[in-house]
């Protein structure tokens, strides 16, 4: 494929941004744009604030799109005997696959493999599963328990010997990043002003008041400043090092944890997930995930740059090791790794393990005014919104009051659409010749919903865009384009990534990327 004659205005764009964000005073400034500076982005908008966010990378570059890319009621929780939570995230995990994004998370089974030598009995996971079903009022049916024979069939995979029983119990997946971009979109839907790859070189005050951010664009070059009432340090595994530009003292707020995950080819696919118990409270997860399976996670405290963070050789015979407790070996060959990553949890400070600390978000307050926000999970990210929020109506220079609209209420997300719907029109709503094949329309309708429609538009217009970016995957340069034109891509990681699947099924090839980088260029 040659460069496409889709030429890009994503420069003009990107100028015209910068542009914006420097005339008047924003009602606030939201530095980070993973998955908690996003939704904070998207709610306060919703709310009738005018919002600016900005981010040093891609949005989601970092941890957000690093995690085990899971909606769950979070079964783990049942052990320490926090109901009232597993029961408050399995609310937001229906509401977001029915009403939210019903396009982009994906219900999934997970079994719990129970084996005699193991540290569960079966009737104490029969009742587990029971309970966490009901705690979601059965919505996806009930917890029970499966025969081997059953189980087998829904996990190819599953190691057998040994194998007394298997609870099976209902969860949703997504694909973070493209989760994340979508929400980016809601918020800029909804008025806000974002910029990605562009990084704050320090803090505007004004009479020691944090009043704004002066920052570089990191593909342009250009320097440009950001004037804002309030400012929130959203920056994830940094925040403690934006804290540290408002006062230099400020002692660290947070740790870090380091978790990794490998993706493998598998010979034939699952229908569904595991739940591996490692010991009495720790588990492994093995979740089909864009047609490979994905393995993880570690938990180990992390003192390092986050930018250099990594998998590295003990991560991947950590995670084998503890997948094999419930994986055949075959399914574990080293050679089947397409790809790995690493994320870094933000937990507080405190004593103890990372394995054993609480994954709650926490926000303060610095001398300079400078909100910073840290923790949290994708299932809850729309109540990190919410909960921040709060804290801005308590700011007195933020005009927020009570007679705003309501940002509680439910906003879906850009796309919302039946993926089945939206692959039906794909494959036959096409001039014969144009037509898609049905594997990249249900791929693409499970990844970008209605907002697929306008992929196979630019097909239409320029065919040689539906061609597959590599042939062993479903991706098509038209998403290559898309990315470019409305989804903020501007690198070839940014594009292959996390906007397209081809870089976690290994598909990114030297000539891949060539391609890519020339029509992010054109």
């Amino acid at each position: 494929m040659t460069a496409s004659i889709h030429r890009s205005d994503a420069p003009v764009i990107r100028a015209r941004t910068r542009e914006e964000l420097t005339r008047g005073t924003f009602d606030l400034l939201v530095i980070g744009g993973g998955i908690l500076g996003t939704s904070i982005a998207w709610t306060a908008t919703q709310a009738g604030l005018r919002v600016a966010m900005v981010d040093a990378g891609d949005f989601a570059g970092a941890t957000s799109s690093a995690s085990s890319k899971l909606v769950h009621g979070g079964l783990r929780y049942l052990q320490t005997g926090n109901v009232k939570l597993v029961a408050e995230n399995h609310k937001e995990r229906r509401a977001l696959a029915a009403d939210v994004a019903p396009h982009l998370v994906n219900h999934r089974p997970f079994l719990v493999p129970i084996y005699s030598d193991g540290p569960h009995g079966a009737a104490k996971m029969g009742a587990g599963v029971f309970l966490y079903s009901a705690l979601s009022a059965f919505g996806d049916g009930m917890g029970r328990l499966l025969s081997p024979r059953q189980a087998t069939r829904l996990a190819p995979g599953l190691r057998t010997d040994g194998l007394k029983s298997v609870a099976a119990y209902s969860d949703h997946q997504m694909n973070d990043s493209r989760m994340a971009v979508m929400t980016v979109r809601a918020a800029v839907d909804a008025g806000a002003v974002v910029l990605n790859h562009a990084e704050v070189r320090s803090l505007r005050t004004t009479r020691g008041r944090v009043t704004g951010a002066d920052l570089r664009d990191r593909i342009a070059g250009d320097e440009f400043g950001i004037d804002a009432k309030l400012v929130l340090n959203a920056t994830g595994p940094w925040v403690d090092h934006l804290r540290r530009m408002e006062n230099p003292s400020a002692d660290p707020s947070v740790r870090l944890s380091k978790g990794a995950h490998l993706v493998l080819r598998t010979p034939e696919p699952w229908s569904a997930a595991l739940t591996i118990p490692v010991d009495k409270y720790r588990v492994s997860f093995a979740i089909p995930w864009e047609d490979h399976l994905l393995l993880g996670t570690t938990d180990e405290a992390y003192e390092g740059d986050p930018a250099q963070v990594g998998v590295v050789s003990t991560d991947i015979d950590q995670i084998l090791a503890e997948a094999s407790l419930g994986i055949d070996a075959p399914y574990l060959d080293r050679d089947h790794m397409t790809y790995s990553f690493a994320g870094l949890r933000v937990l507080p400070g405190g004593p103890g393990d990372t394995s054993s600390a609480k994954r709650e978000t926490v926000v303060t307050q610095g001398r300079g005014g400078m909100l910073s926000v840290a923790g949290g999970k994708w299932t809850t990210y729309r109540h990190i919104g919410r909960t921040v929020l709060e804290e801005l109506r308590k700011v007195a220079s933020v005009p927020l009051g009570e007679d705003m609209a309501d940002p509680l209420r439910t906003v879906p997300l850009p796309g919302l659409a039946s993926p089945d719907a939206v692959a039906q029109r794909l494959i036959t709503d096409r001039e014969p010749g144009t037509r898609l094949d049905p594997l990249v329309a249900r791929h693409l309708a499970s990844h970008y919903g209605s907002l697929a429609m306008d992929i196979a538009a630019l097909v239409r217009d320029e065919p040689a865009l539906g061609e597959r970016i590599h042939p062993d995957g479903p991706d098509v340069w038209a998403q290559v384009v898309f990315a470019r034109d409305h989804e903020w891509a501007v690198t070839v990681d940014d594009a292959l990534r996390r906007r397209t699947t081809v870089t976690v099924r290994g598909l990114d090839t030297p000539e891949v990327r060539e391609r890519t980088r020339a029509l992010l260029e054109s």
